[in-house]
Order: structure tokens, then sequence, then C-alpha cells
């Protein structure tokens, strides 16, 4: 996870500025390493030339360093957490690829610029399922669920009674100062009943919120508007808007229940009415499901399982604690790379751009395409292979393009269809440049709206059509059991079947027929009144307005049709192959 968010860039001196820039990147290199030899064993390296890999690198390193430069000195984050670790990952992948390893720098000494952590941040091992988290939780008692608050995460010192210093979490050891802006935020106590010498408590600032929905809402870039206000120099509104969870009293009371009642004497109430007691995995799900779907009054990111018993203050450590983890919600998008561009072309003429991706899990689902739509809309998003793209699933888990979120530097078009030459009309038969539309054709005509074979999907006209080239849209009539066993792929037993589909189509009805030829579908209710094809061949485009109570221009679409000289012999090899809803 991203550490910009814990250290604060707004310092009154450049040369501060540039120390806790260095600190953070060795930071982000510590987290990212970690990975990349699992990453490595996974994926191939591009396979690109040299230079064209030194290209991309040279790219995507400018592209984090200007996210590095909105986030450290305005407080922006241009592009979520998930995606900033994703491309940080793959620029040091590449390097890896290149023989290179990106050097970590020294160290800085400059204890004027932070100041010292009383107890090391611990960070978060993530659980990847459930059964990962009920690993975790088996022979450990005394376990407790929290919402993972989405926010800043700080320190707070007291020292007898009074707030000392509000600091920022940096590195884990070594934080920037945020004390001045601690009596601007209401919800920090400045005094607390308790006159201990030092009391420290770990917890997250976050945005107060109303009826936040995270299953609906999402993050609504909350940690981000938490980070700029603590950023900037100058008061934020902001700040008055602020809530703090505090998640970590390091030598603390023993037990759970007294440390929540005397949070909340202190004036943190809201730790106790989100920090509930779990005996089973299924207790945990449950709370991780409800405050996912539940309105809440801060953003969160998934839930935290802790123990009861935490080890002495003195010897944590600025690595995952042992006595808790968090068990994460699926992230709403994720981050891929296009690995190739079809077209589709559509019984109706329509012209579709699917992205083939490298495959991704989004919630339970493996994606590997997305349909971009139209080829002005794919013109618009200017993707093409090699670039990074940012995947959600839409209503009912359906994969849809996000965002373009990194682009190669190279980028030569794509030869792509002409959208012209296809229409409502065009492709009754697969001459050349007609193949997509021709099959889309045939599967329309094998499916429910229309003729209803079971078993011919679009699998099986291919091999019909590669096998027994077609010349028509039902040249497949006349096919003899034979044939059809002979076809590769096909077989005698699905052959019979097939066949049995074959002999039911010839008493379909006219209706069936016409939409399997394509007949416009919005007046299909009405050509099914006429009974036959001549009858309908007899009628003006003015009769077809009266009678459908349609407009002129539909009503020329059903004209067109009925006369389009393909759609003709169709129906003249129907009446030859003596249908009934023909004769």
């Amino acid at each position: 996870m991203r550490l910009a968010e814990d250290i604060s860039a707004a310092f009154t001196g450049a040369h501060k500025e540039v120390l806790m820039r260095q600190l953070i990147i060795i930071s982000l290199l510590f987290i990212h390493f970690s990975s990349l030899s699992a990453e490595l064993s996974e994926r191939a390296c591009p396979a690109w030339p040299a230079t064209h890999l030194e290209k991309e690198t040279r790219q995507l390193t400018a592209q984090l360093a200007q996210w590095d430069t909105a986030y450290h000195q305005s407080g922006i984050s241009p592009v979520e957490d998930s995606v900033y670790d994703n491309l940080r990952q793959k620029q040091s992948f590449w390097l890896q690829c290149a023989g290179r390893v990106l050097p970590a720098p020294a160290i800085p000494r400059a204890e004027d610029a932070i100041s010292v952590h009383p107890v090391s941040h611990t960070g978060l091992n993530k659980m990847k399922d459930k059964q990962a988290v009920a690993d975790w939780m088996k022979g450990r008692k005394n376990l407790w669920v929290q919402p993972k608050i989405d926010g800043v995460a700080v320190t707070l010192i007291y020292r007898y009674g009074h707030l000392a210093a509000l600091l920022s979490r940096g590195d884990g050891e070594k934080g920037q100062s945020w004390t001045a802006k601690a009596a601007l935020i209401p919800a920090i106590p400045l005094t607390i009943p308790d006159l201990a010498p030092q009391l420290v408590l770990q917890g997250e600032l976050y945005l107060k919120m109303t009826g936040h929905q995270q299953s609906a809402d999402g993050g609504v870039n909350a940690r981000s508007k938490v980070a700029g206000a603590m950023l900037r120099t100058s008061a934020s509104d902001i700040l008055n808007q602020l809530g703090i969870f505090i998640w970590s009293w390091p030598d603390g009371p023993l037990s759970m229940s007294s440390h929540l009642g005397k949070l909340s004497q202190f004036g943190f109430p809201v730790v106790s009415q989100y920090t509930l007691p779990v005996k089973s995995v299924d207790e945990v799900a449950k709370w991780r499901d409800t405050w996912f779907l539940r309105p809440l009054p801060f953003a969160t990111d998934g839930v935290v399982i802790r123990q009861e018993e935490e080890p002495a203050g003195k010897y944590w450590k600025n690595k995952p604690a042992t006595w808790a983890v968090a068990w994460k919600y699926p992230p709403v998008r994720q981050l891929t790379e296009v690995a190739g561009i079809t077209t589709t072309i559509g019984r109706s003429g329509k012209v579709t751009i699917i992205l083939n991706l490298k495959s991704l899990r989004l919630d339970d689902k493996w994606v590997n395409k997305v349909n971009v739509g139209s080829i002005n809309r794919f013109r618009n998003w200017d993707v093409l292979p090699g670039d990074q793209v940012a995947i959600t699933l839409a209503g009912q888990g359906i994969p849809r393009l996000d965002e373009v979120v990194w682009r190669v530097s190279e980028r030569t078009g794509l030869q792509l269809p002409d959208p012209q030459q296809y229409n409502a009309l065009s492709c009754f038969t697969p001459e050349p440049g007609c193949a997509q539309q021709f099959l889309s054709r045939l599967v329309w005509l094998s499916g429910p709206e229309a003729l209803d074979m079971a078993g011919f999907g679009g699998a099986t006209w291919q091999k019909l059509l590669d096998a027994r080239p077609a010349d028509s849209l039902v040249s497949w009539l006349d096919i003899t059991e034979k044939e059809m066993a002979a076809v590769p792929g096909i077989g005698v037993k699905q052959a019979q079947k097939l066949m049995a589909q074959i002999s039911l189509t010839r008493e379909k009805d006219f209706r069936h027929w016409l939409s399997a030829m394509g007949f416009p579908t919005f007046a299909l209710k009405f050509a099914e009144r006429q009974h036959s094809w001549n009858q309908l061949k007899a009628m003006t485009s003015l009769e077809w307005e009266a009678t459908a109570g349609i407009g002129k221009t539909r009503a020329n679409q059903i004209f067109e049709f009925i006369h389009h000289p393909q759609v003709m012999a169709i129906a003249g090899a129907l009446r030859q192959a003596h249908l009934p809803a023909f004769q």
C-alpha cells in the first residue's frame, strides 16, 4: 500500500521537502520489491527490442514521478492506490527485465525534519480470502473485528493529560509533526482524564460522512481530501470535518472492554461502536458484508481482525503485526494490460471493438475481455495493445473499461473494418469481408428468438462453414447425416442430434422463419398476420405504415428488406425446400 498518505510534504524549507520525498521513495521500494520475485515467476518480460523497453520504462518512470509530485506536494491523488501500486510494480518488473534494479537511496539523517514515534507503527498482512482469515484465526482467542478506515494514519502523544504531539505515520519509525493542526480538528481532544507521563495512541484521521455506503459510493477520494488538508500550510475547512478512529493503544489496558471504555472516556467514542467480539470467520464475514453495504460515517476498504493480547509497545516494529490482519474488500477496479484488439460484426451490421486483456480477477469473476462499443468510441478511448487499463464491474457483473491509465509510447494505428460497408441488408452470403456478419446471422437464426436449434452455437456453425462452405443463409437445410458426421469435431452422435434439430425447423411457423431471416423485429407481430411471403411482397410502404402504425422510415425499411435480392433468394430457397411456412 502507498505510504505517501502518511507523510507530510508541506515543509517550510526545500531541503526538508527533498529529504522527506527520499524517505517516501525508500518506503515504496521496500514494499514493492518484496513482491517482485513472485511477480517475475508468473510473468513473461515484454517481447520488445531493448530500445523499446528502455523507452517505455522511461515514460512510465516519468509518469510515476508526476503522480508522486502531485501527491506529496499538493495532497492530490491523481490515481487510486491500487492503480499506483500496480504501475510501480510494473516499473520494477521492467527494470528487472532490462537487467537493472532501481537503487535505494541512502536514508537521510535529518532529525530536525521529522519526529520519532514513541512506538513504531506496524503494518497489516492482507488476507486474500475467507479461508486465509480462518487459518489465521485458528488457535487464537479473544478476537475482535473493526472496519478498516480509509484515512490517514497518525500518532497522538499525551503527556500528563495534555496533547503533546500529533505525528504523521511517515515511514512507521518517524513522521512529520502536525501538532499545530490538532487544535483545528474538533475530533481530537486536547486534554484527556489521564495523568500518565506519556500515553501513546495510534489511529486514523478520516473524513466524516453521512450515510456513506461503501458498496455504492466507493472511496469518494476521502483519503486524499484528508491528506490534502493536513499537507497544506494554511488552515482548511476540511479540518472541521475530520474524525479520528483509535485502532491501537500500545501498553494500554489488557482487556478490550476496559480499553474501549477508557477511550470513550478520553473522547474517542467511535472506536467502541465499531469494535466487536468475534469467534468465527463467519462472524467476521458477516460484519465485513454488513459494513460494506450499510451506511457508515466514514469510508472503509475492508475489516481488521485483531486479538486482545498484544506485545509491549517497545517490541513493536515497522513491519506487519502478528496480532492483527486485514481482510480488504474486493477492489472496485483493477489494472491490467491490453493484450490485443478484435472486432465483431453483428447480424445487423454493427461493428463492435473488443479489448482482449491479460486475465484479471474482479470480485468472483475472471475477466479477459471487455466490450468498448463502436469504432468511434474506441477511437475516443485511444487505447492500443500494451496500454494499461482500469476495469470495473458494471451492473449485473459486466466488465467495463473505466480508464486508460497509462499508454505505451509507440502507437501504431490498427486496420479496422469500415462501418459504412455493413448494415441490416449486408452479408446474407459469406462473400469476402462478410464472414463475421454472416456467422452472426446464423447464430441468430438458430437462437431462441428464431428457430431455437439446440446445439447450434457459434462454434458449431463455424465447424460447418469450415467443412462445407455455404452459399446461402439456409443452405444447411439440405445437409445429410453422413455429411454432418464427417464434419471435423462433430462425430456420429452429435450429428444425429443436430440433424434432429434441422428436421424440427421444417415445422416452424411463418413468424419464426421471418425472424430467422432477419425480418425487422419491430414489425414481426404485424408481418405474421399476412400468413404468406407473397402477401408480404404485395404490400406497399404506405400499407406497412398504416398497418403497423409506424413512421415512414421504418415502413421503408420493411419494404426494402422484403424486396432485397438476397432476401428474395432465401425465400425462394425455402419455398423450393417445401417448407410449410413458405407454401
